[in-house]
């Protein structure tokens, strides 16, 4: 009978005692925009695969790597990418509890890599810098207006960030002033690391097409060993400037050599191999969404077209493939 009290004190202790919440995952993914409106079915075919975020993309066009003057939010741009189609389509995912990362994307003509623009004087610098100033405030303002959580301020553009960092350190700063949500940038997985200003930002923005192996069809446990030097990487860096990780872009494509060049899009004539994305993407979670120092990710990408995808398919996404039971499976909270 003595002991009982102790019991009793014991047991009393150990329920009192809280267990420690699991990070909530941004579980995302990238969300092409649509010539018209989004329909609730549309974004039921995301909600359905655990997503809790979105990516919007709206596009800046210029003419050639060092043309300054950018065009943005006209009317012959797709309903998805305008102001107006951006409030829509925050209206109807805001309805099924799934957020917004407003993500204002440059594209240069021909599909040429925007981190190779360069401007050829100082002149034209000042320009392009004034230019993509007014595009950045300008979706700043909306997602501000909107109560977008998170605004990515630019994507892929190293030259341009590594030879200006003054530039994106006030611009930072001017974001700040009309923006309240979370800032973050996405740099290549190649040269993430050299990005001055990620201690002004939210979250370390990596876009993760990291080569991992050269096998047509890699096992998982070859693809985590292989994650294994760039993930220490990156958590040293999220250490030194006390920021998460946010894979503001990741994927395969269901192809052979899925993860030798996975940034690589322009095979368009291979047979599928949907194993491969099975297995590169189970790879990618196992490695990454314990962890706590990560705040998950955008996969890309998603179509607003129901019949998207199929087992013929060998580009990203996953719709209509096995790879989509894969997302599910790891997209929970």
């Amino acid at each position: 009978m003595r002991i009982l009290p102790f019991l009793l004190f014991f047991l009393l202790l150990n329920s009192c005692k809280e267990e420690t919440p699991k990070q909530r995952k941004i579980n995302g993914v990238s969300f092409v925009a649509t010539r018209d409106a989004i329909t609730q079915r549309q974004a039921l075919a995301v909600k359905q695969i655990n997503t809790n975020s979105v990516a919007l993309m709206p596009f800046g066009f210029i003419k050639e790597l060092d043309h300054p003057e950018i065009m943005f939010n006209s009317e012959r741009q797709w309903f998805g990418e305008r102001k107006e189609g951006i409030a829509q389509n925050k209206k109807v995912f805001d309805s099924l509890g799934i957020e917004v990362m407003l993500k204002p994307q440059l594209w240069v003509s021909h599909g040429v890599f925007t981190g190779d623009i360069a401007m050829t004087t100082e002149e034209n610098w000042q320009a392009f810098e004034t230019s993509y100033k007014a595009f950045v405030l300008y979706f700043a303002e909306v997602a501000s207006e909107l109560n977008i959580p998170i605004f990515c301020l630019g994507t892929e553009l190293n030259n341009f960030a590594v030879n200006r960092p003054d530039f994106f350190k006030k611009l930072i700063a001017e974001v700040r002033k009309v923006y309240a949500g979370k800032l973050t940038y996405a740099e290549n997985w190649d040269v993430y690391q050299t990005i001055p200003f990620w201690k002004d930002l939210d979250f370390i923005g990596i876009d993760a097409y990291f080569p991992l192996s050269e096998e047509k069809t890699p096992s998982a446990s070859t693809l985590k060993k292989s994650w294994k030097p760039f993930k220490e990487e990156m958590e040293q860096l999220s250490e030194q400037v006390n920021k998460p990780i946010l894979f503001t872009e990741y994927g395969y494509r269901s192809i052979d050599y899925v993860a030798k060049a996975p940034w690589e899009h322009h095979r368009t004539d291979e047979q599928a191999n949907l194993k491969a994305q099975q297995i590169a993407l189970t790879a990618l979670y196992e490695t990454f969404w314990d962890e706590p120092w990560f705040a998950g990710g955008f996969l890309w990408k998603w179509f607003p077209n129901e019949n998207a995808g199929g087992e013929k398919d060998n580009r990203f996404t996953v719709q209509n493939k096995p790879a989509l039971d894969v997302v599910k499976k790891y997209y929970t909270e």
